[in-house]
């Protein structure tokens, strides 16, 4: 499955030149990137560090790719984004930030940005996803008008409310990780019960969790099929995987969340003894197309280690 991330796409009416010196220069970055520079870097393949406007650390991580817009080719700017200033979000593992920067028409440049691997680190998902919009929309500001953006002095009436939903998309997000490590190595029948919690667990959290979509209700019965079936219960894997096609036909759910419905029925099935009607259910679940490259690799990988041949 995809790791969680965050997308985001702008255009600012500048050219792409211009947009990536505000990306990679301190001049520029402290403009709008709440008043933080880079401390170290940025260079290709080397660490960089920001820091705040008071000196303090800020972010760290490793510039993967710099390659600035030239001939009508998008530049790239890969790094790996690991907090700082901040000592929940400093414990968790660093993620990654990939910058798209394209001339799309006469000083106009689009921006596309993309925050991954943010699965283990559900603390920065949530801190990130806001910011992010607040960082392009004051470079967006600097870069169109030459004024840094204000800050915000009115906060929302709900602000201080707690972020029950986040919460609970940590939580599935733990839940659906640690159930699947379970999956993948040996276990006792302590380990079993322990599946089986974290499953129903996960599948609770992600129906609260914010932002939660039919998609999420899929895979969540797909992990609930997969650690049923795993335990010995194929009657009621079934269910599960049965309920999570449903879901993918009535939600017009394509892509690896349809092919792991149909791998899940096919599982079930084959356990069950119903041979045929197995044999169909994998057959279907090879004949999803999976877009992306990664997903697609993934997907052929786990049906060639389960998939009966033939």
């Amino acid at each position: 499955m995809s790791l969680t991330a965050h997308v985001y796409q702008i255009h600012i009416n500048a050219d792409a030149d211009q947009v990536w010196a505000a990306i990679t220069r301190s001049q520029w970055k402290k403009r709008y990137f709440h008043g933080t520079s880079y401390a170290e870097g940025p260079t290709p393949g080397a660490r960089y560090r920001t820091v705040k406007a008071d000196g303090g650390d800020a972010i760290d991580g490793v510039i993967e790719e710099m390659t600035p817009p030239t001939d009508g080719r998008p530049g790239r700017f890969v790094q790996t984004w690991h907090v700082l200033y901040d000592a929940e979000l400093a414990a968790e593992p660093p993620s990654r930030v990939e910058w798209t920067i394209e001339q799309v028409g006469d000083r106009l440049t689009r921006v596309r940005l993309v925050h991954g691997g943010l699965a283990f680190s559900p603390l920065t998902w949530a801190n990130v996803k806001d910011g992010w919009v607040w960082v392009l929309d004051a470079l967006k500001t600097v870069l169109e008008t030459g004024r840094t953006l204000p800050r915000i002095t009115v906060e929302p009436e709900d602000a201080a409310a707690p972020a029950e939903g986040d919460w609970h998309r940590r939580q599935g997000v733990e839940a659906t990780h640690a159930a699947f490590r379970l999956l993948d190595g040996e276990r006792d029948p302590t380990a079993d019960e322990e599946l089986l919690r974290l499953a129903y667990a996960a599948a609770y959290h992600w129906e609260r969790a914010e932002g939660s979509l039919p998609a999420n209700a899929v895979r969540a019965d797909y992990l609930v099929s997969r650690a049923l079936g795993a335990t010995g219960q194929p009657d009621r894997a079934l269910v599960a995987a049965d309920r999570a096609l449903a879901a993918c036909l009535a939600h017009g759910i394509a892509d690896f969340d349809l092919a792991y419905a149909h791998e899940a029925r096919a599982r079930a099935l084959s356990a069950l003894g119903r041979t045929d009607e197995a044999g169909a259910a994998w057959r279907a679940a090879r004949a999803v197309e999976v877009a992306d490259p990664e997903d697609r690799a993934i997907v052929e990988a786990d049906f060639a280690a389960a998939a009966p041949t033939g």
